[in-house]
């Protein structure tokens, strides 16, 4: 009891005021590498669907799809979705001398975890919803992917 008014107080005036900005500005990094797992995964389905539409070979389809169910776990081909959120590591700089907000390679880190995590949702919902060994008419593949892929990043 004896705290907790000077706590409230001292989080009403010092800390309140400034976390609506504090928020928007963490935002953008963050929102830049969930865009980019969009992209990447897009990009990654694009290249299956013209890959399909050259060859037109459905057991190089499956391998295609199989590879993007791994993609998750490519750290060459997420690198650039986990980069975008390397700028994290300055703002919080600043919240750390201001705030005392310390752990920033914590925060950094489970944010990276959550876009592993929704690319694995992304590829494992893809590989749901399409699967190539129930596909009887190879003409019709590449626009059910195409679908596929908008269902999933919708």
């Amino acid at each position: 009891a004896s705290v907790s008014e000077p706590a409230q107080k001292c989080c009403t005036e010092n800390i309140q005021p400034f976390l609506s900005s504090i928020l928007e500005e963490l935002m953008g990094p963050v929102s830049s590498g969930f865009t980019e797992v969009r992209l990447l995964f897009d990009k990654e389905v694009n290249e299956i669907i013209q890959d399909f539409q050259k060859t037109n070979d459905m057991t190089r389809l499956k391998e295609n799809v199989d590879q993007l169910m791994t993609l998750p776990y490519n750290s060459v081909k997420m690198e650039p979705c986990y980069l975008k959120v390397n700028l994290l590591q300055e703002l919080l700089q600043d919240l750390k001398s201001r705030f005392k907000v310390y752990h920033i390679d914590f925060v950094i880190q489970r944010t990276q975890n959550f876009m592993q995590e929704l690319m694995e949702n992304a590829v494992y919902t893809f590989e749901q919803l399409f699967s190539p060994s129930h596909q009887a008419d190879s003409a019709k593949v590449a626009t059910t992917i195409e679908k596929v892929k908008l269902r999933v990043l919708k």
